[in-house]
């Protein structure tokens, strides 16, 4: 690797995402039928916000009735003015920032349009493959 690498070549590609209006039941189904963690939240066609597992998870836990979910939207659990970048970011600044932010998931737009996802796990996949490339296994298998 002679530059840095930027964000297009280690984000999801294509990623799901979900009607501010949705229900929780739909976004939960959502987040199970395609396995994500992290929901770009969509008002007329515009990324306003991301919705996240921990973010499901604790609104059920806060109810009266864990489990019961009733009546909840996204709309009452995403995160608006989510961290937002160019698929051309350069991948260092997108990680560095991450960290500083303290946050699992940046979304990312090709010309002001929802483009792909990258998560804590593409970032970990990504740093795994870099370190296989620059430090190979003498005899060619992984550890485990």
């Amino acid at each position: 690797m002679k530059r840095m690498p930027l964000l297009k070549t280690a984000m999801t590609p294509f990623p799901y995402s979900v009607d501010l209006e949705a229900s929780f039941e739909e976004a939960s189904e959502l987040m199970g039928r395609h396995n994500v963690r992290h929901l770009p939240v969509t008002s007329d066609h515009s990324v306003v916000g991301v919705i996240t597992d921990r973010d499901m998870t604790s609104a059920m836990n806060l109810r009266s009735s864990p489990g019961d979910p009733v009546g909840l939207s996204v709309r009452d659990l995403y995160m608006p003015d989510p961290y937002i970048v160019s698929v051309d970011e350069p991948l260092d600044n997108v990680l560095l920032t991450m960290a500083e932010r303290h946050i699992g998931s940046v979304i990312v737009t090709k010309a002001g349009k929802l483009a792909g996802m990258f998560t804590a796990v593409d970032a970990c996949r990504s740093y795994g493959e870099f370190l296989r490339e620059y430090f190979p296994r003498p005899d060619g298998n992984a550890v485990a």
